[in-house]
């Protein structure tokens, strides 16, 4: 390799390639150079990319606290994966470094014998403070929180308080250190820059600040992301109901938590069923997107039926036919629009009556300022494709109901859902398109049918 090429001029490609040819020739000089300045996400792509044969290798050259890093920037089954090649010694040595929400992340998914074994035979300060967390129930503060924070007392001089942080600044992941009473209830925030201007003898008490936002740990981990976002904090304290410190939630877990909410809503709202990606095998994804398209085939017969009812009408006028998926289209959008602002807008909320009551009047309003809009254009565009004013009004009229009912269906059935307490997601796209295509063809032909006779 040329002396003067970087690391940061090199593809990931190009720097696997050349690691793979070091570990072959066994020349761990070069190897740990090149390695030093990659960042544990690039090590993660290097890893995924290395040859299969080469792999073990390439892993008994790295430290536990180096695959500790490599491990937290891989999906799940990618760790399984580093753990099986690691061997249970050396993976339990991995993971008694790795960061306690990763760790406990990839727990969770574990057989629960499995998951015994590997903690029993952990230090008991750290397979306590697993069994914790794991206590609190998924998708919870308490379940994301991390142990990796510094705290101070309310007796402690601003003098005693810094160099107690001094080699620990690690451990903060913001500028603030909070502070706890003999009791270990949180007491107040203050900050290195405090601590650093004031007079030796200061206490902590009276530099801290006393109104601290948190989360607690049973709250939803989507509530408790909103915080850091609408605060625009890099880490929030997680307090338990006697308001003892019980942990933090960094910035990083939270986009992991935006990421990965974000990604499942849209599976459940498209219909293909949640942990689908690139790296899903076929049979996985199809057992997992089936279930709901059987279901989705079974309602849309309903459609098929509604058709066969009307069918002395649809051959009377002949037309009729030739707006029928455009009305159902629409119709299927504009409710699938109203869904995503509902599912969104519920994410990390709670809607009181009030709330809910001016959202389904704002989307009465907007499907009906679409619909007329929509209305019209399709009554003018009727007119001139089949030179009849009443079959341009019945389809126009039509159009304008069936996006008013479109709206409304998109926004009430996720509210519903969240009011029963079930994910409003899984009122996903399809599922809704579905509904409103049976609704917009009854309306449709009973509007057409009541006027059969001056269509002729």
């Amino acid at each position: 390799m040329n002396g003067s090429q970087t690391n940061k001029e090199l593809s990931v490609e190009e720097i696997t390639q050349q690691l793979t040819q070091h570990v072959q020739s066994q020349n761990l000089p070069e190897f740990y150079k090149l390695v030093k300045e990659l960042r544990p996400y690039d090590l993660s792509l290097i890893y995924k990319k290395f040859p299969e044969d080469e792999k073990n290798r390439f892993l008994l050259l790295f430290k536990p606290d180096t695959l500790a890093d490599l491990a937290e920037n891989l999906k799940l089954h990618e760790q399984a994966e580093l753990f099986e090649r690691l061997g249970p010694e050396r993976t339990l040595e991995v993971m008694q470094q790795m960061d306690k929400s990763d760790l406990i992340r990839f727990m969770h998914d574990l057989p629960a014998k499995r998951r015994e074994e590997l903690l029993s035979s952990m230090n008991l300060d750290h397979s306590a403070i697993i069994r914790s967390v794991l206590s609190y129930p998924p998708e919870t503060a308490g379940r994301i929180m991390t142990d990796r924070y510094r705290t101070l007392s309310t007796h402690d001089t601003a003098k005693e308080a810094l160099k107690q942080s001094q080699g620990t600044l690690h451990l903060s992941p913001s500028s603030y250190l909070y502070v706890i009473d003999d009791e270990g209830k949180l007491a107040g925030v203050v900050s290195y820059r405090s601590l650093a201007l004031a007079d030796d003898k200061t206490k902590v008490e009276q530099l801290m600040t006393r109104r601290v936002i948190h989360a607690t740990v049973d709250m939803d981990q989507e509530e408790a992301a909103q915080l850091l976002q609408r605060y625009e904090f890099i880490a929030v304290p997680v307090v338990d109901e006697n308001n003892r410190l019980c942990g933090i939630i960094q910035m990083d877990d939270v986009i992991d938590i935006i990421m990965d909410e974000a990604s499942e809503d849209l599976a459940k709202m498209g219909g293909g069923g949640k942990d689908i990606d690139f790296d899903t095998k076929p049979l996985v994804a199809v057992k997992r997107r089936l279930p709901w398209l059987i279901l989705l085939l079974l309602i849309g017969l309903i459609s098929g039926s509604i058709v066969d009812f009307f069918e002395d009408t649809l051959n009377q006028v002949v037309a009729l036919a030739f707006f029928m998926p455009m009305i159902a289209g629409m119709t299927g959008n504009t409710g699938t629009q109203s869904l995503a602002v509902v599912v969104r807008g519920l994410i990390g909320r709670k809607l009181d009556k009030s709330t809910v009551l001016a959202l389904i009047g704002r989307e009465i309003k907007v499907g009906t300022m679409i619909g007329l809009v929509c209305g019209l254009l399709i009554t003018v565009i009727a007119y001139f494709w089949q030179g009849d004013w009443l079959l341009g009004m019945i389809i126009g009229v039509s159009l304008f109901l069936t996006l008013i009912i479109g709206t409304l269906t998109g926004t009430c059935i996720p509210l519903l859902l969240s009011r029963f307490k079930v994910d409003p997601a899984v009122a996903s796209g399809p599922l809704i398109t579905t509904l409103n295509d049976i609704l917009s063809l009854f309306i449709y032909f009973g509007i057409a049918t009541r006027f059969i006779g001056a269509l002729m």
